[in-house]
């Protein structure tokens, strides 16, 4: 089962902090740890993700570093900032309450 892409959309923000505080990474490998996570409820491509990097540094949620990797071709690392931290945390609170309520109200197609 896909998930509706306003679900998906309502918490990329989110999706990247979490994945970036796991470790730090560029933006494919994000991309593809995000899909490989994901298990076919959606999938990810480049134009979805960049925007939401960008978006986070300009917050100041994460910072960009440009490295070399061993090929030789340089890519841009991010990174959670302390403030992305906090952020993750009341995200993920926030997303427990609502996720609280839904399955609440969601008691109700059962009875």
């Amino acid at each position: 089962m896909k998930l509706d892409k306003e679900l998906v959309g309502a918490s990329t923000s989110l999706l990247v902090l979490s994945t970036l505080a796991r470790e730090a990474t560029y933006g494919y490998r994000l991309i593809k740890a995000i899909n490989k996570e994901a298990d076919g409820l959606f999938e990810w491509q480049e134009g979805t993700v960049y925007p939401i990097l960008h978006k986070l540094e300009k917050e100041g949620l994460v910072r960009a570093q440009w490295q070399t990797a061993d090929t030789g071709r340089r890519r841009k690392y991010y990174y959670i900032t302390a403030g992305g931290r906090e952020a993750l945390g009341q995200g993920v609170e926030q997303w427990e309450r609502w996720h609280g309520m839904v399955m609440k109200l969601g008691e109700a197609r059962n009875g």
